[in-house]
């Protein structure tokens, strides 16, 4: 389900086809804690996983919403309305994850928390030349407006300090919310090239990823 509504956004070419499909999920979860899912691979397949680890409702409710809103193809007013949107989705996600291992526990609780904004906020970071590509721009507006730069500035590249800070200040934020977790690879690469959110070593995916995580869980760093 959560790639279904993550592709949502990209897939459509008007807001009303996206919204009947995020009310066909709306409607797939109820009937799920129902008993009575639809005849669809997904949704059957996520009935199977609520029924066989009591997953919560409201986590499912508070992505398809929140993937809902994001539909009006909007930049954040400011900060916390991306960690907002992180934590009703990331967040959420990653919530399903910890019940569906068996894992109640507060303290797993408030890291998952910081974790999903913190992937959130990278997300949003990394997805920004490819949203440029499509001429949009969903940084947050109030880092801008402080430092005097507009979304023209990211649609032509622009590559000035202004926009650097900008991305300096975003990328500090997600890394308040982290301590010792696999998304600092990033935000180690954004600082090593001196916060140019467009240089081509940041579209690169990190195949030591796996090895990476190995040996943060052996030095139970998180």
């Amino acid at each position: 389900m959560w790639n279904w509504l993550r592709l949502v956004k990209d897939s459509v070419s008007e807001k009303t086809i996206g919204l009947m499909r995020m009310q066909f999920w709306k409607k797939t979860v109820d009937d799920i804690y129902s008993d009575n899912p639809p005849h669809q691979p997904v949704a059957i397949e996520l009935w199977k996983a609520v029924k066989r680890h009591n997953l919560t409702k409201r986590w499912l409710t508070k992505i398809i919403d929140e993937r809902e809103k994001n539909l009006d193809d909007k930049a954040y007013r400011n900060i916390q309305e991306l960690e907002n949107y992180a934590e009703n989705t990331q967040s959420s996600l990653l919530y399903l994850t910890l019940e569906i291992l068996g894992i109640k526990d507060l303290h797993a609780d408030h890291a998952a928390s910081h974790i999903g904004k913190a992937q959130g906020i990278v997300t949003c970071l990394r997805a920004t030349p490819y949203h440029g590509t499509r001429r949009r721009v969903f940084l947050p507006m109030d880092i801008c407006m402080l430092h005097g730069v507009s979304q023209e500035d990211f649609l032509r590249k622009n590559q000035n300090k202004n926009v650097r800070d900008v991305i300096y200040d975003i990328a500090s934020q997600a890394h308040l919310h982290l301590k010792h977790v696999a998304l600092e690879d990033y935000l180690k690469k954004i600082q090593q090239v001196d916060f140019d959110i467009f240089h081509p070593s940041l579209q690169q995916k990190n195949t030591l990823l796996p090895l990476f995580l190995y040996i943060q869980s052996w030095r139970k760093r998180y």
